[in-house]
């Protein structure tokens, strides 16, 4: 079972800042990421990926999975009626993942526009430490876990491909 958490800053430095913290625990073992990507929201509110190669390799996602995820939940305000069949379906697909429509609603609003933050997937934790260095950083978090069953039916919804070496 993964755990699928945002985490919302008021600014980039403060995102940027924890990213290197989240490497320090990558490193003592308190993490397992199998994914991570930085977003900054630009004052328009258009989120610009910085995915975390630095933490997880190339990545288990990649790029197209986050790029799909963040816009459905940072998009959609802003397109209103002018949603189209495509993007009708690939909500159709995120309700079939069965992670809770509320709980997608939490993570986009986490990161408002000119805010930034962390969407991670961990495979995982020692949770209290984890939480501690989370507090310490005043981040805004949501969190889901995600059963197998989510967690794949989340990667296939956005097409994310399996990378060379994964089993």
């Amino acid at each position: 079972m993964s755990e699928l958490i945002v985490l919302g800053f008021d600014n980039e430095a403060a995102a940027d800042d924890f990213g290197l913290k989240l490497a320090q625990m990558k490193q003592q073992l308190i993490i397992q990421l199998e994914d991570a990507a930085e977003v900054v929201r630009d004052a328009d509110g258009k989120p610009h990926v910085k995915h975390g190669k630095g933490l997880v390799g190339y990545g288990a996602l990649g790029g197209a999975f986050w790029g799909m995820l963040f816009g459905l939940l940072f998009f959609v305000p802003f397109l209103g009626l002018a949603i189209g069949a495509g993007m009708g379906a690939l909500f159709g697909k995120l309700g079939k993942t069965g992670i809770d429509k509320q709980v997608l609603a939490q993570m986009g609003d986490a990161i408002q526009p000119g805010q930034a933050g962390w969407f991670l997937l961990i495979s995982k934790m020692t949770e209290d430490k984890f939480l501690a260095e989370v507090e310490g950083s005043k981040a805004r978090v949501v969190r889901t876990s995600l059963s197998n069953e989510q967690e794949q039916a989340l990667k296939e919804a956005f097409g994310s491909e399996k990378h060379a070496g994964d089993a």
